[in-house]
Order: structure tokens, then C-alpha cells, then sequence
């Protein structure tokens, strides 16, 4: 049975028309008119138990109003959601004690409390048995490192720690589900690896179900292996990572530094040079390769026989490239 289901789901939000001119004021009191924009139109996708979905698309293409209505925030317009057999808007009470969410830019926790306190009154509300919790709090405290700082206030943490805190609040009941909405954002390098690190663990040993929207590519390379594109409130493609990548971008790099002058005219069958720069004395040369034509060992074996090759890389394509080209397009090639 699939965890969460959305079928034909659509969110509009109505804003009255503002009248300009002589008694305005008085004149928009009275005002029926309202213009209607449609954040979410027709999104229908299905998630089964323990996937990591990423959903991904440009600022303002609706993926904060879809989580918002997989969590019962908000009513669809029209549409039907159902998360863990659940109306998530009308069953707000039992649909919240089988999710979790993490919103990177609100909090959950109480700022003026102790970090550990924040935990303590939420395994009240949620009504976790005190061995559970303990257990549960000890686990989440050694995969996110929060004994540093977990008896300090909340206020007094940076953005990673409280980030961190966030995580473990929207996980203290261990929820199925667990929706995160840019749960890394201005975050630095280590406050990232700690985050993925536990998503990716609690996916593993839990079967946790994630969704997870980010503009941070890192994020959906070390977590996802199904993306979602939305843009203008549809969806644009939804299917396998690497199907996505290989269909944009079929070519390897190699990266090849020269242990001396790049002979004229040289050629390698299936092998094309794309760039070349200085490396300090030596030169870093770019060669294009499609792996679907020539194997990786076969293009470095040619390359290596017309090269004088001091160093050599070989560079998958990159996923940011890809997202870059939809976003751009706003739409999404035939992927077969």
C-alpha cells in the first residue's frame, strides 16, 4: 500500500484587487474583485514506504504549498491526498502523530527553554513512554552530536545547532513519514554531512519515508534516488536520478595532466578534447567521452597511448547542470 498519495491536487490562493484613484480607501473596503493564482494545478504522485523522493523546482513553483497540504497546514482547493490512509486536513490530530516536519526557516522549539527541555514537552504532547524517549533521545543525540549544547537555550544556538535540534523534534516519536522543506539552508559544510548523515541512517535502520524539497543539488545526490520536478505548479518529470542524468548528460570527463607539451594534431577514437588551461608548469586537459560508445578503461588506455599523461581523473556529470537546463526550459526532454 503506497504511504502517501496525491491525485489531482490543486491549491489557488484569491487576493483582492486594489482600486487606485479618488477615495480609494473607502472604495477597496467595498471591492468584490480578486485576482486568483494557482500555486498547485493537477499534481498527482505517489510514494511508497522507505523512498527518499527529492522535489525539486524553481522558487515559487509550489513544492512548500504541496507539503503543506501532505501535512494538513493546508486545504486543497480541489484534489485528493491521502498520507498514511489519512485525509491529512481532516485528520489533523492522528495525521500529525505519524508525520514529521522540518521547515528551514521556522522552528519548533521554544527559544528561551534548554534545548533538552524543548524534548522533554514535546514526548509529552506526542505521549512517549518514558523508556521509549529516553531511548529514542540518546540515539538521536549521538548521530547529530548535540551534547555539546543540548542543556543550552535555544536562542543562544547557531543555525546548524538549532537545525539539528529541529530534526530530532520533528523525529522523537519516530514518524513514518518525514517531510523536510530546505532543511539545509545556510548551513555550513559540517552542519550538512551531520543532517544528511542522519536522514540517510534513520532511512536505513527506521525504513523512514523522506520528501524532501532543497535547492541544494548535495542534498538530492547523497539521499535521493527519485526526483520530482515541478515548475508553475505541474509536474514535469518524476523518475529515476540517474535515467535523469544519463538522458542530459550522457558524457564522462576525463581530466588528464600533462607530464609534458600537448603533441600537435593528436586524435583518439570516441575521445574529444573540450578545454584546456595552465597547471602551474604543467597543462590540465578536458576530454569528453560517451560511455554508451567507448568504455571508461578504453578511453583512458587511448589516451594514455597518445598522451604524455602525468595524472588522470575521470568526473561523472553534473547533476546541477542538469537541474540548470529544466529550470531554464521549463521543461523536461524525453528521458525513454
Amino acid at each position: 500500500m503506497s504511504l502517501i498519495v496525491a491525485d489531482s491536487l490543486v491549491k489557488e490562493f484569491s487576493r483582492p484587487v486594489r482600486v487606485q484613484g479618488a477615495f480609494s480607501g473607502v472604495r477597496n473596503l467595498f471591492t468584490t474583485k480578486s485576482v486568483t493564482n494557482r500555486a498547485v494545478d493537477g499534481v498527482s504522485l505517489t510514494i511508497e514506504p522507505g523512498e527518499v523522493v527529492g522535489y525539486l523546482g524553481p522558487n515559487g513553483a509550489g513544492k512548500s504549498t504541496t507539503i503543506k497540504m501532505l501535512t494538513g497546514v493546508l486545504v486543497p482547493t480541489s484534489g485528493e491526498v491521502r498520507v498514511n490512509g489519512m485525509v491529512p486536513w481532516k485528520d489533523r490530530s492522528a495525521n500529525a502523530r505519524t508525520i514529521g516536519a522540518v521547515f528551514g526557516q521556522r522552528t519548533q522549539l521554544w527559544f528561551d527553554l534548554p534545548l533538552r527541555d524543548s524534548f522533554d514537552v514535546l514526548a509529552k504532547l506526542y505521549g512517549i513512554t518514558p523508556s521509549d524517549y529516553r531511548r529514542t533521545l540518546d540515539e538521536f543525540v549521538d548521530l547529530l552530536d548535540l551534547g555539546p549544547f543540548i542543556d543550552r537555550p535555544v536562542r543562544t544556538l547557531s543555525l546548524g545547532q538549532r537545525m539539528r535540534g529541529d530534526l530530532v523534534a520533528a523525529m522523537l516519536h519516530e514518524p513514518p513519514v518525514l517531510y523536510l522543506d530546505e532543511p539545509t539552508v545556510g548551513l555550513d559544510v559540517v552542519a550538512k554531512a551531520r543532517i544528511r548523515d542522519f536522514v540517510r541512517e534513520r532511512n536505513r535502520t527506521a525504513g523512514t519515508t523522506v520528501m524532501l524539497t532543497t535547492h541544494d543539488i548535495g542534498d538530492v545526490e547523497q539521499l535521493c534516488r527519485r526526483v520530482v520536478i515541478i515548475d508553475e505548479g505541474r509536474i514535469l518529470f518524476d523518475g529515476d536520478l540517474d535515467a535523469l542524468r544519463r538522458a542530459y548528460l550522457p558524457h564522462r570527463t576525463l581530466r588528464v595532466e600533462l607530464s609534458g607539451p600537448e603533441p600537435r594534431d593528436w586524435s583518439v577514437d570516441g575521445v574529444q578534447r573540450v578545454g584546456v588551461r595552465p597547471h602551474g608548469e604543467a597543462q590540465l586537459l578536458d576530454l569528453r567521452f560517451d560511455p554508451a560508445e567507448v568504455s571508461t578503461s578504453t578511453a583512458i588506455a587511448r589516451t594514455t597511448a597518445a598522451l604524455p599523461v602525468a595524472d588522470l581523473t575521470v568526473r561523472e556529470p553534473e547533476l546541477e547542470d542538469v537541474i540548470t537546463e529544466i529550470y531554464t526550459a521549463r521543461s523536461v526532454r524525453d528521458v525513454g
